[in-house]
């Protein structure tokens, strides 16, 4: 099988209802990374909702949502949140790709692109990210893209009806990442 391009654009209203279809299939394989979610969150119109709350919090400086592209398909999204500005200059950073995409390079490549955009776009000087403990896929996406872990936090979040431990991570934007 041969690698799409990869890509990285900011979400549409438009991209809600392949969006919904993708959470949906994946609702119960993604239950042990991402907080539980309502009903609504696997439907086409739960999605425009969250979509145009994103959109609205890009508007303000507050976030950058993007999906991910496999060629013209949507395959998962790609957020910078939780951006501060000032003496920090950093954001937070989530993704996650549709199991039936999953082992092709999409969130590492898209990983990478979104760092370009905090860096040209967003002038941030830092990138943080997250992920359980056993979270290794996550953590080869980070590290492939020169993260470096610095931290535990313990019983950090309730994921599928426990506290989990998870790791820090963080990306200067202005270092090379080593090979």
């Amino acid at each position: 099988m041969a690698d799409e391009d990869t890509t990285i654009r900011l979400i549409r209203v438009e991209d809600a209802e392949v969006i919904a279809a993708h959470r949906a299939r994946d609702r119960r394989a993604y239950a042990a990374w991402e907080p539980a979610q309502p009903d609504e969150f696997y439907t086409a119109a739960g999605q425009r909702r969250r979509i145009e709350a994103l959109l609205a919090e890009h508007d303000r400086g507050e976030r950058w949502p993007a999906v991910i592209l496999a060629g013209r398909e949507v395959v998962g999204q790609v957020t910078v949140s939780t951006i501060l500005r000032g003496p920090f200059r950093k954001g937070f950073l989530g993704y996650w790709v549709a199991s039936a995409f999953d082992g092709r390079g999409h969130a590492t490549r898209a990983v990478s692109q979104i760092l370009t955009v905090m860096t040209e776009e967003l002038g941030l000087h830092r990138a943080e990210a997250h992920t359980r403990m056993d979270n290794l896929a996550s953590q080869r996406v980070l590290r492939a893209n020169g993260f470096r872990p610095w931290g535990v936090a313990h019983a950090h979040i309730f994921l599928d009806g426990a506290w989990h431990d998870e790791v820090f991570w963080e990306r200067m934007l202005d270092d090379t990442p080593s090979s």
